[in-house]
């Protein structure tokens, strides 16, 4: 079996986050990044089947600046047998739909039997581009597991939900997303670090998966306004003299709060 994990290069979580004023997007010099933790949970998901199972090969696929190589190559380190990153500079500031064709195009490339990702990034919080991906390539996905089992021609797992918990299953070729419930991952060791430097290492760009970034007929969104959030200011302080619910009322309806 063949299984893909999807990961992805954010920003640290307990680092700062801010957007370029002058391009309105993520300004990824404001902090350190690093191999986003849902990827990391995906991937663990992957070797631990991985290891009861003889002939397993796991892949990390991300679509990455050039510069994120080394955290791309963290996967390597913690047990992937092989690693695939996208690389190219018409990417940059790519939307939820043009990254699910890019990572679609490179799934078709490399071929699959399993798809893993996380059901969210830390930083973009989309929630939905698992099951984009899935639509692209036209398989069964399970997205938001919180328990994931994988036989030799399926995988499912428990998707909790505010009212119920459903038991879903799908056949392979399929895509599941896991969520932060999945155990932690593991650490790479010495051995695996140095393993790591010898594995496989693609790198594509959209002319190998046959990509146009700026096609005219794709649906493409694009940031047209960008302004810095104001700070913040001190709030109404409410004194009970008798009359607080009065101004209390007053203050949610002239902030059309009631």
């Amino acid at each position: 079996m063949k299984i893909v994990v999807l990961v992805k290069e954010v920003p640290d979580t307990y680092g700062d986050r801010k957007l370029s004023l002058e391009t309105g997007l993520a300004d990824r010099a404001a902090s350190e990044t690093v191999l986003d933790e849902i990827g990391e949970r995906a991937l663990e998901v992957a070797l631990s089947y991985a290891d009861k199972t003889p002939g397993t090969e796991v892949v990390v696929l991300s679509m990455t600046p050039e510069s994120a190589s080394a955290t791309v190559r963290k996967g390597l380190a913690m047990g992937a047998g092989a690693a695939v990153q996208v690389v190219d500079d018409a990417l940059l500031g790519a939307d939820l739909g043009l990254t699910a064709e890019v990572l679609a195009a490179a799934l078709q490339r490399t071929g699959f039997d399993l798809v893993i990702a996380g059901n969210q990034s830390t930083d973009g919080s989309g929630g939905v581009l698992p099951a984009m991906v899935a639509e692209i390539l036209d398989v069964p996905s399970a997205t938001y597991l919180s328990a994931v089992e994988i036989t030799e021609d399926s995988v499912g797992g428990t998707r909790s939900s505010d009212g119920a918990t459903m038991q879903v299953t799908a056949s392979l070729p399929a895509l599941v997303s896991i969520t932060e419930a999945l155990p932690d991952a593991r650490f790479p060791n010495f051995k695996g670090i140095m393993a790591a430097k010898k594995k496989p290492f693609e790198t594509l760009s959209l002319a190998d998966l046959d990509v146009d970034a700026h096609d005219p007929d794709a649906s493409r969104s694009i940031v047209i306004g960008l302004s810095e959030k104001p700070p913040r200011t001190a709030g109404v302080k409410i004194v009970d003299e008798g009359d607080a619910g009065e101004k209390l009322a007053e203050f949610l309806i002239q902030n059309r709060l009631a």
